[in-house]
């Protein structure tokens, strides 16, 4: 069953990559030139963020490619985390992306302030107007099959997109500004992008970072969990149950108590349908560790039972 799941985010991953290059190449030489022709410096940094998106989509590409790999001798618990290495890496592509542009648009607001700017031309603003739609249109279409295939470093990748969307907002905010005299308007949207591709950067390290250091699954996860092994007549107590974050999917670690007077054979078919449960009811759960202890008449775990009822 993983392994049909390996093939098709593999199949997806491909297409989605295939697509974002394919339109960040074509949109970065229509910025480049828009920017050049219509004498717009807003235009041209807007173009730098779109080409961007090309390395970054080859990174995703790879590291999620990696990450789809099964368990080898290496790697007993798979190579999952290597999403998270491609997201790291795309977020600090990011960074200094928003550090190049941050320099950018404070150069083109020194050159207002010494009276050395030329206006641009409405063709910047017609592309600006053109790549806004073209790069939501991005977003949505990546984090479609972001959350199809619970793809980290897609979902970045998704943020790049929209990114890109903001900045081309400000870009024609900007070059408006400029065509109608208002010039260190342009230098401005350009920080401005330079801050917001900045704080999708962050968000990105962020979240990898909490993945990456073993971080918890969402509380209502752990509460459905909670939920599902309670409802195991012959499940007498949760002992402890243990999450982590690993890549797009979680492992579980349960001990539970079952009745003392029960084999060991028995004992061990309640941890078996306890075992299947969580993972045909939970598709993100890669793998679950079930101990057994013998039960001693502690009541039954009411935990997070106020979050599965609400």
């Amino acid at each position: 069953m993983l392994f049909k799941y390996n093939l098709q985010k593999i199949k997806i991953i491909n297409k989605v990559v295939i697509v974002t290059i394919v339109v960040n190449l074509l949109l970065s030489i229509a910025k480049v030139v828009a920017g050049i022709v219509g004498n717009s410096m807003a235009m041209i940094s807007d173009a730098v963020h779109s080409a961007s998106d090309v390395l970054s989509s080859i990174v995703v590409f790879i590291g999620a490619r990696i990450a789809v790999k099964s368990e080898d001798k290496e790697h007993n618990y798979g190579h999952s985390k290597f999403e998270n290495i491609a997201s790291l890496l795309l977020a600090l592509m990011l960074f200094f992306t928003a550090i190049a542009l941050g320099y950018a648009g404070i150069q083109s607001i020194y050159d207002v302030k010494n009276q050395e700017f030329t206006k641009p031309s409405s063709i910047a603003l017609v592309a600006s107007i053109f790549s806004i739609i073209i790069k939501e249109a991005m977003y949505w279409y990546t984090i479609h099959y972001a959350k199809l295939i619970k793809s980290q470093s897609l979902k970045a990748d998704a943020w790049h997109h929209r990114s890109d969307a903001f900045s081309s907002i400000a870009s024609f905010v900007g070059i408006l500004g400029a065509m109608n005299g208002v010039f260190m308007l342009e230098g401005i949207a350009t920080l401005f992008i330079a801050l917001l591709i900045f704080k999708v950067a962050y968000d990105i390290i962020k979240a990898v970072l909490s993945q990456m250091t073993d971080h918890s699954a969402p509380e209502k996860t752990v509460s459905l969990i909670y939920k599902t092994i309670n409802e195991d007549s012959e499940v007498k107590n949760i002992d402890m149950l243990k999450t982590r974050v690993s890549g797009a999917f979680i492992y579980v670690d349960v001990e539970i108590s079952v009745d003392d007077k029960k084999s060991l054979k028995e004992a061990h078919e309640i941890a078996n349908r306890v075992h299947d449960n969580i993972e045909n009811t939970f598709s993100d759960v890669k793998h679950i560790t079930v101990h057994v202890n013998p039960y001693c008449g502690e009541k039954k775990t009411e935990k997070h039972k106020n979050l599965w009822e609400d």
